[in-house]
């Protein structure tokens, strides 16, 4: 029997939605304990690490393992979630950095520095996860970690014209899951509805225009938000940023070096 499994977790899937799924092809672990070793947030894709069994009972051996991404950023608008599955807003001129202006600006994202967790985070405060707190519109500080990037590689800039940018978060969106189960209304479900006519509203009132997104791939340690990392990029660019994508690609132990460091173990 496996003790662990990764899985690839699809663009709107939940975590818990791979993980059953996957144990619908596998019946014999139908009824074996499983816990996630880091989770993905719904929009986000990419390997996901389940322990099984007794493997779950050494969750902490697990816990500071290594990421990398693939992360794409959009700049000029911003949603509350710092990812597409969340109320949006825009910026008033169009920004289009030089690719030396955004490498000096990821170059500074390097190294471990304390930030806060996102307000749309399960990172319980006062007993209540952020989320709710945010939710429930209750003012509150969210309280700060470490966080540390190993690596940024920028892949490339482009430029997006404003309906395509539209029809990909239109479709991201489309396909985030419902859930009508009642514990589920606490989180409303996503704002789904709400989510979706704000994007088209504010594409209906905006003036047609190109977006500048800038595509990157981070290495970095646990707990490190790449919503967070994407927000900082775009207020050192001077403007609003968003996670158009965030796509997990390795899970490791890395250890930075010479020639871009080296991946000492993957799962």
């Amino acid at each position: 029997m496996k003790r662990f499994v990764v899985l690839d977790k699809k663009i709107g899937q939940t975590p818990l939605e791979a993980l059953t799924l996957w144990k619908q092809a596998h019946p014999k672990y139908a009824n074996m304990p499983a816990t996630y070793a880091g989770r993905l947030d719904p929009l986000a894709s990419g390997k996901l690490l389940v322990l099984l069994g007794e493997e779950c009972k050494r969750k902490d051996t697990y816990t500071g393992l290594d990421k990398e991404y693939e992360v794409s950023i959009l700049l000029d608008l911003a949603t509350d979630t710092g990812d597409l599955l969340g109320m949006p807003n825009s910026g008033k001129e169009a920004t289009f950095p030089n690719r030396k202006n955004v490498e000096e600006v990821l170059s500074e994202q390097l190294g471990t520095r304390s930030h806060a967790y996102p307000l749309f985070s399960s990172k319980t405060v006062n007993g209540v996860p952020l989320f709710m707190h945010a939710l429930n519109g209750t003012e509150i500080t969210a309280p700060t970690h470490p966080e540390t990037i190993h690596r940024i590689v920028l892949r490339d800039i482009r430029s997006e014209d404003s309906e395509t940018i539209q029809a990909y978060i239109e479709k991201a969106l489309s396909v985030v899951p419902r859930d009508d189960r009642q514990s589920k209304g606490l989180g409303q479900d996503f704002r789904q509805d709400a989510i979706r006519a704000a994007w088209t509203s504010l594409f209906d009132s905006s003036a047609k225009r190109d977006y500048c997104v800038i595509r990157i791939r981070v290495v970095c340690g646990t707990g490190t938000y790449m919503r967070t990392l994407a927000e900082r990029v775009g207020e050192a660019l001077g403007t609003l940023a968003v996670a158009a994508s965030i796509h997990r690609t390795r899970i490791g132990i890395y250890k930075p070096g010479l020639f871009g460091g080296l991946w000492l173990k993957q799962f």
